[in-house]
């Protein structure tokens, strides 16, 4: 196979979405392979994912910084000693400046458990529920400077149910995610899409079929 494109992973908190990365990678077939997993929290669950799978990690605790510009710039450093090529975002819980994102313009990913460009930001689940909407999903996106803003790689839809509360959907919309996220990347690494001014182009594959929420009775 061809050279795999090295990947740096941010995080923050439990990293399911690393394991779900991991995973992936450990495919021969897979056009990517973690090289490096930073977190800014020394107590991130998801860096035992990282100790477990024998990938590097790194601690860059932004409270030791005075500044977010400085406590970015060590990210790049460290990111770029380690050959990255793709960063991707799995639970990282910092807003980052404009100079880190334009430095990886449609170079670096992020999952976001909604179905954008709808419900952007925080206590997605809450709202999709106060809303009554009877489908949700995730997203992976190219990162812009706005938040939850960027070129859509791929989404997967999630029906809500009556008897959902947010705890439930977050379950079932994180499952989704699981598989979203290496399905985008291999997306991404392999080539086979690409970033044409504010969208992301290239082959779809076959229709698929839609999702009915409630389910379609055709009885």
């Amino acid at each position: 196979m061809s050279r795999r494109q090295r990947i740096g992973v941010l995080i923050s908190g439990r990293g399911s979405n690393l394991g779900s990365l991991i995973s992936a990678t450990h495919s021969i077939n897979f056009p990517a392979e973690i090289s490096l997993v930073i977190s800014n929290n020394p107590n991130a669950p998801g860096l035992a994912f990282a100790a477990r799978a024998g990938i590097a990690s790194k601690v860059i605790n932004h409270r030791t910084f005075t500044n977010r510009p400085d406590f970015e710039t060590a990210m790049t450093a460290s990111l770029e000693n380690a050959g990255v090529e793709l960063v991707c975002n799995a639970g990282f819980m910092r807003l980052l400046t404009a100079k880190f994102v334009e430095h990886w313009r449609n170079r670096q990913l992020n999952i976001h458990p909604s179905l954008l460009p709808a419900y952007r930001g925080l206590h997605t689940h809450e709202r999709v529920l106060k809303d009554g909407a009877r489908v949700t999903g995730c997203s992976v996106h190219f990162v812009r400077q706005n938040m939850d803003e960027g070129p859509i790689v791929a989404q997967a839809a999630v029906p809500v149910l009556s008897s959902d509360d947010a705890e439930t959907l977050s379950a079932r919309v994180l499952k989704a995610e699981h598989q979203l996220y290496p399905h985008a990347l291999r997306l991404v690494a392999s080539g086979q899409v690409r970033v044409e001014g504010e969208k992301v182009v290239g082959s779809n594959g076959p229709a698929a079929a839609p999702l009915f929420s409630p389910s379609l009775d055709i009885s």
